[in-house]
């Protein structure tokens, strides 16, 4: 690109960036809203009652697909019919359907009213009962090769298919019809109603005195029309029923202050990061607040574009990306400023550095975009929306750091006023103007590493064995209520006004002033027992009809699947990430290394929940996966050095090799984690209690990953490789001395068996 072009582009994007953040905050008149207008939110943040039903049925494979797919239909219908807007059903793992209703704040009839088993009648247009759902043994389409189209057909059983000659025989000669329905029901129809929707009312031409039959129209229905009705009349057959295993009622109180918090947390956070950038890295470090200042427009209107619900949990993928996206910048960087202390000039540098860097960069991010992606695909909702967001921001983040950033970057290299090694933090001689020139000898010093990392497990295994993890309800199963009480009230009051329930809960207390508890229980408590156990505190503390701000349900089931997808992700995204190393450095060494390191990293985060009791619990599925990305991702880089470093030593340098590699990359390494935690600081201070789970296991992950794969995932490469860098005869050499040693431990151990044979 010519130097007039770039600075066309480099305005326009400019302008763009300008205009991005006015719309988002003001919007354009009435016809345009600003950001929040335009982003979906999920029901932690807007309120609303959310339940997860189970199928119970023996159905198997494509049968219970088809049951499952039938169900949804069924309940789609009814929440539309309850006129909800933006509710949604989906079908979650095999046999379980998940039903979003935003703004409902009555739990219990909701719940009521969507779960019920389907109620499908034909009436006859008087509005006569001819028979039920209980008659119909299938319903599925077929071409209509006499009108075109599809026709639906309908079997019945054997008393479904008596009772429906007595009905078309009745229908054929025509019957009064019922008032209401004149416009849209023939005296000679059957009227088919799901609930009290009616779905179809066909006209009877003759008596219809067998076990199937046939709706057809002129023209014929579309494949569309068809499949949506045959699936209408089979729900009503429905064998199974829908039994209630998780559910949760938020108010949107706590949601949009919850929102309004982490705005703000986000805000302070990406002020600091921008502020750092720029007292590191001076002019480069303007160029790169650019770019993250692009990207976070980016990132959001791409969500609102989406249609994508934003959570809470999803609000922590977008400020972990943020971290993402300043890395990305700091290598490149890092390696421009490398090119010119080698004596380049700025214009070289810019190229041979960024050239250098992208292989990096593409490494790095695609690890923790393979992390992100198993998390989608195996996490539950509040789980998949972490991981959208971290894989939008992933990707946005490498292409605002190679197109944006290079477009400044090489605007000021081409720059006579600019473009000198002082712009770029060097002294005119190619030396750095802030440097720290780290030495540590990371190899001669891996056996305390090593030590190091053995004691935190043990004392965690200690821990762990002797008092257990602390299992939140979502792992053990049980019930969860956050009221409004208006004033602080006595804990141990609560406790003995709901005694006879026996619930054995703990009660703490939330809000500001404490005027809020909240009760856990190990109970499961479906809608209808919770709403009894409100009922009672309020007769008591007059908490009124507004007091419940949060009410979830989870089934024991819904923990051992939160066990099971824990485990499934961690081993699928490890064997993801050794191919993918595998595949880029030709040689497992690296790979298995950096697998050792995922394994510390996840023991030594479990260590820490052991040790401090922190609530294991759905986030913590997800955090652990982050922390095996974020690990990976830091790792990556180390190893990305150490390759490229090979070929400037010679075999025997191993020590050298590594552990220059290392102090290479190490202000890199600190300068990404420091400002990753820039953004998770303040939202772990000003958020709720959900994201702080969230966080917690995102910055043991940070410092974590940082200290592994600096201390011990180099090291262990080290071990795997150390013989590569020998010569064979300092090889034979070595294991002479290993045999000696070996021969010299047999001999000893003769000698005190045979002095205990004298002994005895």
């Amino acid at each position: 690109m010519k130097s007039v072009k770039r600075k066309v582009f480099a305005v326009i994007v400019l302008v763009i960036l300008v205009f991005a953040w006015y719309v988002s905050i003001f919007g354009i008149g009435d016809k345009f809203g600003n950001l929040n207008d335009n982003l979906k939110y999920g029901l932690d943040i807007n309120g609303g009652v959310y339940v997860l039903l189970e199928a119970d049925t023996e159905e198997t494979g494509t049968d219970l697909t088809a049951v499952m797919e039938q169900t949804k239909k069924v309940l789609e219908n009814r929440v539309n019919a309850m006129g909800i807007s933006e509710a949604t059903v989906s079908i979650e793992g095999t046999n379980r359907l998940r039903v979003e209703m935003p703004g409902v704040e009555d739990a219990e009839s909701a719940i009521r009213q969507i779960g019920r088993t389907a109620q499908l009648r034909f009436l006859l247009a008087d509005g006569t009962e001819a028979l039920t759902g209980e008659g119909i043994s299938d319903s599925q389409i077929a071409t209509d090769s006499d009108h075109g189209g599809y026709k639906i057909t309908i079997d019945f059983t054997t008393e479904g298919s008596d009772l429906f000659a007595d009905a078309t025989g009745k229908a054929v000669n025509g019957v009064e019809v019922k008032k209401g329905w004149e416009e849209s029901v023939d005296s000679h129809a059957i009227v088919i109603m799901l609930d009290d929707e009616m779905i179809s009312s066909p006209t009877v031409s003759e008596k219809i005195n067998s076990r199937s039959c046939e709706i057809t129209r002129p023209g014929g229905f579309s494949q569309t029309e068809a499949s949506e009705l045959s699936a209408l009349i089979r729900g009503g057959a429905l064998p199974a029923n829908l039994v209630e295993v998780n559910s949760s009622v938020e108010t949107a109180t706590i949601g949009a202050n919850a929102l309004r918090l982490s705005a703000i947390a986000g805000i302070i956070g990406l002020g600091i990061v921008l502020l750092l950038m720029i007292i590191v890295y001076g002019v480069l470090g303007v160029i790169a607040d650019i770019a993250l200042l692009l990207y976070v427009q980016v990132v959001l209107w791409i969500m609102a574009g989406m249609g994508s619900v934003l959570t809470l949990p999803g609000i922590a993928g977008i400020i972990l990306s943020i971290g993402m996206a300043v890395d990305s910048n700091v290598i490149i960087f890092t390696r421009i400023r490398e090119e010119i202390s080698k004596g380049k000039s700025v214009r070289v540098a810019v190229d041979m550095g960024y050239h250098a860097a992208l292989s990096t960069v593409i490494d790095s991010q695609t690890t923790t975009l393979i992390a992100a992606f198993v998390l989608y695909l195996i996490g539950t909702t509040s789980v998949k929306g972490f991981a959208l967001t971290l894989m939008i921001g992933t990707i946005v983040s490498i292409i605002t750091a190679v197109l944006i950033t290079q477009l400044f970057v090489n605007i000021i290299a081409e720059s006579k006023k600019f473009g000198k090694n002082k712009m770029f933090g060097m002294n005119e001689d190619g030396s750095p103007k802030k440097h720290i020139n780290f030495n540590i000898k990371f190899i001669e010093k891996r056996k305390i590493f090593y030590c190091i990392s053995i004691a935190v497990i043990a004392i965690g295994l200690v821990f762990a064995v002797a008092r257990g993890f602390n299992y939140g309800i979502d792992f053990t199963g049980g019930t969860m209520l956050q009221l409004e009480m208006g004033q602080e009230v006595s804990i141990d009051d609560v406790k003995e006004c709901i005694a006879d329930y026996d619930l054995d809960p703990t009660i703490v207390y939330a809000g500001e002033g404490n005027t809020q508890i909240v009760i856990k229980t190990i109970k499961d408590l479906k809608a209808a027992d919770r709403a009894k156990v409100v009922d009672t505190i309020d007769k008591q503390f007059n908490i009124g009809d507004k007091a419940v701000l949060a009410s979830e349900e989870f089934g024991p089931t819904v923990g051992q699947d939160l066990k099971h997808n824990a485990i499934k992700s961690i081993l699928i995204a490890a064997i993801c990430m050794l191919i993918y190393i595998r595949f880029r450095f030709k040689t497992w060494k690296y790979g298995l290394s950096a697998l050792l390191g995922l394994g510390h990293d996840v023991l030594i985060a479990l260590s820490a929940y052991a040790i401090f009791g922190f609530a294991i619990n759905n986030p913590f599925v997800a955090g652990i996966l982050t922390v095996v990305g974020y690990s990976i991702n830091d790792t990556i880089v180390v190893f990305d050095r150490i390759r490229e470093n090979t070929k400037f030593y010679k075999r025997k340098e191993n020590v050298a090799l590594i552990d220059n590699s290392i102090n290479q990359t190490l202000s890199r390494t600190v300068m990404t984690s420091l400002t990753t935690l820039c953004v998770m600081i303040p939202l772990f201070i000003m958020a709720g209690s959900e994201l702080r789970e969230f966080l917690i296991p995102l910055m043991i992950g940070v410092l974590v990953g940082t200290y592994s794969s600096i201390c011990l995932c180099s090291p262990v490469l080290y071990e795997l490789t150390k013989k590569d860098g020998m010569s064979k005869y300092t090889a034979k050499l070595e294991e002479d001395k290993k045999n000696k040693k070996n021969a010299k431990g047999s001999k000893g151990a003769s000698k005190n068996k045979k002095d205990d044979g004298i002994v005895l």
